[in-house]
């Protein structure tokens, strides 16, 4: 088999991937998920493994937010110039809440229920930030506690604006970004219930938390934009 065979063959296999043409070995029939098996389910977001954990405001009274959702949507676009002057922590704390927040949990810590939608409200994404400027925080590596609206600080995680530039494929407009987001997956948070099925539904769950980080932005005035072409081993490295 060349190269071109291989290639397309590749495509092709992605494609059936999405129309769920993968289980060639599963009796679907009679596949039960962990679920319906009455496994435990996973904890609903990371537990905090630093010791320095900020909390975040959530009084947003005091910001200055555009909420015509049509305007919104006409002004809404990926921009990938920034000043590099700081975003307030007010402002870091609006967007987080807006792409992950937590509005309510349910039952006996069964479910979060969330400022985006998640298939079966599994939400199995964690946050990620190279924080560069921000008032209030230090430059350097942070991850959101949803479930208390907080920031664990990794003081002693090597942060390098060169590791940023590698991470985003050489994009250097990336590395002036006030805030570089990156979101990793706890696969089996969305397993447990779905099972082989779980994975196609993650990647509609993620252009969920995306768009979110858009539109919170534009009422900010603040520009963003979305990134795929990105290093994933040396992030499957960072985020494991």
């Amino acid at each position: 088999m060349d190269q071109n065979e291989a290639i397309a063959q590749a495509i092709e296999t992605t494609r059936n991937y999405l129309k769920k043409k993968y289980a060639h070995n599963v009796d679907l029939s009679t596949y039960k998920t962990d679920q319906e098996l009455k496994k435990p389910q996973p904890p609903l977001a990371k537990a905090a493994t630093s010791d320095i954990i900020i909390d975040l405001p959530k009084d947003f009274s005091g910001l200055d937010l555009s909420s015509n959702l049509t305007d919104l949507l006409i002004r809404r676009k990926s921009n990938r110039v920034y000043t590099q002057q700081d975003i307030s922590l007010l402002e870091l704390s609006y967007i987080l809440w807006a792409c992950q927040g937590v509005k309510s949990i349910r039952g006996k810590s069964y479910a979060t229920i969330r400022t985006v939608p998640a298939g079966g409200a599994r939400h199995p994404f964690e946050c990620y930030m190279f924080v560069n400027h921000v008032t209030e925080l230090k430059q350097g590596l942070y991850h959101y506690l949803p479930l208390t609206h907080q920031l664990e600080y990794f003081e002693d995680y090597p942060w390098t604006t060169q590791m940023i530039n590698e991470s985003l494929q050489g994009q250097a407009w990336g590395v002036k970004a006030s805030v570089v987001f990156y979101f990793s997956i706890v696969a089996y948070r969305v397993e447990w219930r779905y099972g082989i099925h779980a994975h196609t539904m993650d990647l509609v769950d993620l252009g969920h938390v995306g768009e979110n980080i858009y539109l919170a932005a534009t009422a900010l005035n603040l520009g963003t934009c979305g990134v795929g072409a990105v290093d994933i081993d040396l992030l499957n490295s960072m985020f494991h």
